[in-house]
């Protein structure tokens, strides 16, 4: 089978400021996609990228809150990035998944619990550098915000156990 050819031309999409101005567009096909597969995929899986659906409790209303992102699998979990389609604030879900200590992820069709560690210091450099390296578009997004440092988490599975897929 012939390799996706849509991860490479959404990398180098994701370098173009007009991109920005599509975000709405972009978040629409997202719910639409994610509603139509229950929760399975969304445009960023579509395009041959990883992404989850995270869901953490909001730190005010303490009602839980489900956001689409774009993710970097790793090891035993999943690193995700703050970056806000650039804008100059730091989205709610950093705020409310800085306020928590665990919550729940949907990759790949299956549903996990994960728990929250923001990097910071070297961890977060480090971090940051294999984050441009895997969606350059981060780059842009750090300019058109005025260079505001994203938040950077790392979501570890809690137990396989917990872990089950959905239908």
């Amino acid at each position: 089978m012939a390799p996706n050819p849509l991860p490479p031309l959404a990398r180098k999409l994701a370098q173009q400021r007009w991109l920005m101005r599509a975000a709405p567009l972009v978040m629409w096909l997202e719910r639409m996609i994610r509603w139509v597969t229950r929760g399975r995929r969304g445009v960023l899986d579509v395009a041959g990228l990883p992404s989850l659906e995270i869901t953490v409790v909001g730190r005010k209303s303490g009602l839980p809150r489900t956001t689409s992102l774009l993710t970097m699998p790793i090891d035993d979990g999943f690193r995700v990035m703050g970056s806000g389609w650039g804008s100059a604030k730091h989205p709610v879900w950093t705020t409310n998944l800085r306020a928590a200590e665990t919550a729940v992820v949907m990759f790949r069709g299956r549903r996990s619990e994960v728990t929250v560690h923001e990097l910071t210091g070297i961890e977060r450099k480090l971090a940051w550098d294999d984050a441009v390296e895997f969606w350059p578009g981060y780059e842009m997004e750090y300019e058109l915000s005025g260079h505001r440092e994203f938040r950077i988490f790392e979501l570890r599975r809690s137990e396989p156990a917990r872990e089950r897929r959905t239908s």
